[in-house]
């Protein structure tokens, strides 16, 4: 909302306070952690720890408590960015080391193929290399302590939430590390807590896109007519919001379900309120970022079809069934008849998976009786990668080669080279699983085949960044009756309290007087655009943004949208911590600018295929922004090595 901060508004907006930690390196603070509110974080690791890439090894590493610039942080993705442009690197050393089972990816995926081959082969020795300081992947921890009290918020996925219900191999993980789903699901969250409290959800109408700012409460509890009469919107424009939210009109009289399906699915959501339903671009705005959440592109790059699948208003007049659409290939599974996957949401979201997958691989790494316990233990990461262990986790290692070696026999191996800490190594194993970034394998693999190449690099994810916030206490939410605002002009599109969550001894706040997370996204993407053009501007956007941006963004967000309930962004916040995710959702098919494929012809499918002992795996080799999607490649990679 502001772009240029002069020093009258950077007062106000507490840009000049100790806590904005403008000093980061590889995301930690060099000044002091002082709060000006008095709520206390936990010490942060030293510069020297970790700016270190062994700093695993040291005492008093622990990158979930860190705030600043994360998810791809400094010291994350410039060795992967020397490769992609041709740099060459120093001959790497060989260390003695040799493993039945390189993974290249401590995401969730990667972790699932590690647990999935110790069930096929239980004596294996195995190694993981991610080139992040933390493992998890997406799945990511941000964890505050205020006021004596954990606080812990998603830096990346957010649950378990899938369009599909998880299969048994999905399912039977999650089993094996201890995550019964359906249980904890009826147990551990409470969704409607901040509606007993009188708190919905709001829209706010800044003045740069509808003449002056204005938060609407009451979204969908209160009737429309109501929701709107202080709106900066005129009284036609109101009408047409209203005939799109609760609108009866059947647009196609006349033709069949399917004639209409098939239709919706060759235009943009923005095309049919434009075109079809016919409102003004005033409203229209209204609606260009509410697609953001689910595919990191507005109404202009999402079909119809898709908006409608996930609920999406505009469409009560089609009477439209659930029913899939013959012959539609590879799509969003919002809208077929499968039934969706149990919700649940961990109080650090999928990160909690990612934490009970290496309790299950490295067992010293994280003491906890189950999963109520490891919600709040303590991982030790010093014993990820201890020579004593079968299963070792090796951070802020980026991997930049992988080949076959000897010939395609049953003594053929794996080399895999590395850089950590300026240096190159290059170690062997019998196999290699590689989970990361599907676009990147071309680089990492030269040797494989030209169109397996050409169809990994399709595989372009989605950019977006998950930003969570700490503040003093959330009274303004509760005096403007409002936990969730949707922001149509805003920097960030959305903005929500931390869900409630209680689980072992973990317990969410429940007084407005306490300290709480916001959880605010932001999707770069540029309209008009093609899907994946947009990717790659907002991926451009995003590397180019220092942690300085966000903050002012923040910052003067909450501040002109919370203003009516008090809220002072130069006292309320007492941390920012951006999670900065250039390469995020996986990739999934678009009607709109893609062709239908089959199952012999996807992109993802012919680039995953086996190349003699190397694997592929990630959610993008399935097609798929889901925790499940992860879970399955990881198992299908290691099936597909029992056969090398």
């Amino acid at each position: 909302m502001i772009r240029r901060t002069d020093p009258k508004q950077a007062r106000e907006l507490g840009l000049g306070l100790p806590i904005t930690r403008r000093d980061f390196l590889q995301g930690v603070a060099i000044g002091g952690a002082g709060v000006a509110s008095g709520a206390a974080l936990l010490p942060a690791a030293s510069v020297a720890e970790v700016g270190a890439t062994g700093a695993q090894d040291l005492a008093g590493y622990y990158p979930p408590t860190l705030t600043g610039m994360r998810g791809s942080h400094l010291g994350s993705f410039e060795v992967a960015h020397a490769l992609r442009d041709g740099r060459t690197l120093g001959e790497p050393e060989q260390p003695d080391e040799t493993y039945d089972l390189i993974v290249v990816g401590g995401g969730i995926s990667g972790l699932s193929a590690a647990h999935c081959y110790r069930q096929e082969f239980p004596a294996a020795r195995i190694l993981l290399l991610d080139n992040h300081d933390d493992f998890g992947g997406h799945a990511k921890r941000n964890e505050f302590h205020l006021n004596g009290r954990m606080h812990l918020m998603n830096g990346g996925t957010l649950g378990i939430d899938s369009p599909r219900p998880y299969s048994s191999i999905a399912d039977g993980v999650l089993r094996a590390i201890g995550i019964d789903a359906p249980a904890l699901a009826k147990t551990i969250q409470y969704p409607s807590f901040y509606r007993k409290l009188g708190m919905g959800s709001g829209v706010f109408f800044d003045r740069e896109t509808f003449g002056s700012d204005y938060l609407a409460t009451g979204y969908q509890t209160v009737p429309w007519n109501v929701f709107l009469n202080g709106t900066p919107l005129s009284a036609e424009q109101k009408a047409d919001v209203e005939r799109i939210e609760d609108g009866q009109v059947d647009y196609f009289k006349g033709w069949s379900p399917l004639q209409k399906k098939e239709y919706l699915r060759t235009i943009s959501y923005a095309a049919y309120l434009e075109k079809i339903v016919k409102v003004g671009p005033i409203v229209l705005s209204l609606y260009q970022n509410r697609t953001h959440g689910e595919w990191a592109v507005g109404a202009d790059a999402v079909s119809a079809l898709d908006a409608w699948g996930i609920g999406m208003p505009g469409f009560k007049g089609l009477k439209l069934d659930a029913r899939s659409i013959p012959g539609m290939g590879f799509t969003p599974a919002g809208y077929t008849d499968t039934g969706g996957s149990i919700r649940l949401h961990f109080p650090d979201g999928n990160a909690t998976i990612a934490r009970m997958l290496v309790r299950n691989l490295i067992p010293e790494a994280l003491h906890a009786h189950d999963i109520h316990d490891a919600i709040s233990a303590r991982v030790n990461y010093r014993k990820l990668d201890s020579p004593a262990s079968p299963v070792r986790l090796r951070l802020n290692s980026t991997v930049v080669k992988v080949q076959n070696i000897g010939e395609l026999t049953r003594e053929t191996a794996t080399a895999v080279t590395y850089v950590r800490d300026g240096k190159a190594y290059t170690i062997r194993a019998r196999h290699c699983v590689l989970a990361c970034y599907n676009a990147m394998i071309p680089y990492l693999c030269p040797d494989l085949p030209e169109p397996q190449k050409a169809a990994l690099r399709m595989l372009v994810k989605a950019p977006l960044v998950y930003t969570s916030v700490a503040i003093r206490n959330w009274s303004a939410f509760a005096n403007l009756k409002v936990h969730a605002i949707h922001s149509p002009g805003g920097y960030f599109s959305s903005m929500r309290l931390n869900p409630t969550v209680d689980i072992g001894a973990y317990k969410s706040t429940r007084s407005p007087e306490e300290p709480n997370l916001i959880w605010m996204t932001r999707t770069p993407c540029q309209p008009g655009l093609p899907e994946y053009e947009q990717n790659a501007a907002g991926r451009s956007e995003l590397m180019q943004t220092p942690f300085e941006v966000f903050e002012r963004e923040v910052r003067a967000q909450l501040g002109r949208t919370l203003a009516g309930g008090g809220f002072d962004p130069a006292t309320d916040i007492t941390a920012i911590t951006v999670n900065r995710w250039p390469h995020g959702y996986a990739p999934e098919y678009n009607s709109l600018f893609d062709p239908i494929y089959t199952s012999n012809n996807a992109p993802h499918v012919l680039g995953r295929a086996r190349f003699g002992r190397i694997a592929i795996a990630n959610s993008d080799a399935g097609a798929g922004a889901y925790t499940d999607v992860a879970i399955e490649q990881g198992h299908r990679a290691v099936q597909d090595l029992r056969r090398a």
